[in-house]
């Protein structure tokens, strides 16, 4: 196995002190110009590469931000990553992205990688319903950010969407349209998003004079195209099929439609459907899909801002005390043709 080259071997490649090769390195202006390109030419040499964790954990200053979400296989959160990536690095940071799958024991353990790693700070969206993963990280004292998600019960930022407006306003744009009975393709209960978009999804129904009997719930334990695939499966065998479907995300209502079609059920002249995000899937389906619309590029920009912003306040130069803000940004119903026959 090869060695690492360190800065003790350019040292003495080079015939200069460690000292000259740091400053050739951190401060090259305050080093002769022939003995900087000695060093300079040691480097290229030898392959040297300079340890930034070293460097980090010397200055105390970490240039890394971690970010935790749900599922990087839904393009809602590569959407998310794309906003926080380009906040960082116009900060001059980097992004470590990961993801928990929606599963609590994967989220404990990436966020005790954070900590391991003394990253500046977490963009997060749990997963797990309890809070302990995020109590536990908590007493590492590394500021955090809580994403698409409310900070309900804690001091922290968030960046968060309505999203009890939300599936309001796909389940008002149903009725609208003339229907009665309505399932919901929901997902884990233990979702936050899920349950609000559940409870708009009940307030529309009321406005119309309603009962909550109109909205019959299809769980599933992921979601994902697959969980929509079996939700769909379930959604035909019932006996009272309703005649429109609200999902809670764009995945879901994708998999719902690919069941549909399979059974030859016509969207949406047979059965009408709304999804939720706004995915750029959404509208190239084979039927375009009906769906409310998330700002995500806009809540990972924010939140990774919110994040500096609070990591930059107690440093050398910053403005103090940091005070945290919950923003809470509002849903746009985006409609196409998935939802779009007269009843």
């Amino acid at each position: 196995m090869a060695q690492s080259v360190g800065i003790k071997d350019v040292a003495r490649a080079a015939g200069v002190s460690v000292g000259t090769v740091s400053n050739v390195i951190n401060r090259p202006e305050t080093v002769a110009g022939d003995t900087r390109a000695r060093v300079l030419s040691a480097i290229d040499r030898l392959g040297y590469v300079r340890s930034e964790s070293a460097r980090q954990l010397r200055a105390g200053r970490s240039r890394i931000m971690g970010l935790l979400v749900l599922d990087m296989g839904n393009p809602f959160f590569v959407d998310v990553a794309r906003g926080a990536e380009r906040a960082a690095r116009d900060a001059g940071l980097g992004v470590m992205v990961c993801n928990s799958a929606q599963n609590a024991a994967e989220e404990a353990e990436y966020l005790s990688l954070f900590a391991e790693q003394r990253v500046r700070g977490v963009l997060l969206t749990p997963a797990d319903a309890t809070g302990r993963n995020i109590a536990a990280f908590r007493r590492h004292g590394i500021p955090f950010v809580l994403v698409d998600r409310v900070a309900e019960g804690t001091t922290e930022c968030s960046v968060s969407v309505d999203d009890v407006a939300g599936g309001a306003l796909a389940v008002r744009h149903l009725v609208d349209a003339g229907h009665r009975s309505i399932a919901y393709v929901s997902g884990p209960p233990g979702l936050n998003q899920v349950r609000d978009r559940r409870t708009g999804a009940l307030n529309a129904l009321a406005e119309a004079g309603l009962g909550p009997d109109a909205l019959r719930e299809l769980p599933t334990e992921r979601l994902d195209v697959a969980a929509g695939r079996d939700a769909g499966a379930r959604l035909l065998g019932l006996a009272d099929r309703p005649t429109a479907v609200f999902c809670a995300n764009d995945l879901l209502a994708l998999g719902v439609l690919q069941a549909l079609y399979a059974a030859g059920v016509v969207v949406p002249d047979d059965l009408a459907i709304v999804g939720y995000d706004d995915i750029e899937f959404a509208a190239a389906a084979a039927v375009p899909l009906t769906s409310v619309r998330q700002p995500a590029v806009t809540m990972g920009a924010l939140a990774a801002g919110l994040l500096l912003e609070e990591t930059e306040a107690g440093t050398e130069g910053g403005a103090g005390r940091h005070e945290h803000r919950r923003v809470v940004l509002q849903p746009e119903l985006v409609v196409r043709r998935s939802s779009l026959a007269a009843r």
